[in-house]
C-alpha cells in the first residue's frame, strides 16, 4: 500500500538526487584542453534532464495527490506486490555484479539470465517446456552480446576463469 500510495514521491526524490549526483560529479572530470566542450558535457546534461524530470514528476505527483489517495483508500485497494520476486532479482543482480570479473562474462551471464528469466517468470509459466525455452533465449542472447561486444564494439569482456595466460 506504501509504494501505491507514495511511490511517485519516492520515485521522484531517488532521481532528483541522482540528477544532483551526476551533475556534482561531472563537475569533478578533468576540463578538456583541446575542445570547448569536455569530458563533463554529457553527465551534465543528462544529470540536467533527469533533475528536470524528477523535478516535474513531483510537482504532478503532489497535485494530484489527496484525490488519488482518497480514491485508493475509497476502493479498499489490497496490495498484491511480490516483494520475494523484486528481493530475488535485487540479490541476484548483487551476486552477479560480484562474481563478473572473477568467474567471466559468458559463464556469470548464462547464470544470471536465466536466475532472473526464473525470478521474473509468472508461476504458471515455469513448466519443463518454459524453462527449456528460457535456457534457449539465455544461450542465445549472452552469445550475442558477447560477439557484439568483442567483434563489433571492439570492447573485451571479462573472461575470469577462461584467461588464456
Amino acid at each position: 500500500m506504501f509504494f501505491k500510495k507514495y511511490g511517485d514521491f519516492v520515485v521522484g526524490i531517488f532521481y532528483a538526487i541522482l540528477g544532483l549526483a551526476l551533475i556534482i560529479g561531472a563537475k569533478a572530470l578533468p576540463k578538456s584542453k583541446v575542445m570547448e566542450i569536455g569530458p563533463d558535457f554529457m553527465p551534465t546534461l543528462v544529470g540536467v534532464i533527469i533533475l528536470v524530470l524528477s523535478i516535474i514528476l513531483l510537482i504532478e505527483t503532489a497535485t494530484r495527490f489527496k484525490a488519488q489517495a482518497a480514491e485508493l483508500d475509497a476502493s479498499g485497494y489490497k496490495d498484491t506486490s511480490d516483494y520475494k520476486r523484486v528481493l530475488g532479482s535485487l540479490v541476484s543482480a548483487i551476486v552477479y555484479v560480484n562474481i563478473l570479473k572473477p568467474i567471466g562474462f559468458i559463464i556469470s551471464t548464462l547464470v544470471y539470465l536465466f536466475v532472473q528469466i526464473y525470478i521474473l517468470a509468472p508461476d504458471k509459466s515455469r513448466t519443463k517446456k518454459d524453462i527449456i525455452s528460457y535456457a534457449i533465449i539465455d544461450v542465445v542472447f549472452t552469445i550475442v552480446v558477447y560477439l557484439l561486444f568483442r567483434y563489433a564494439f571492439k570492447i573485451v569482456l571479462p573472461s575470469g576463469i577462461f584467461a588464456l595466460q
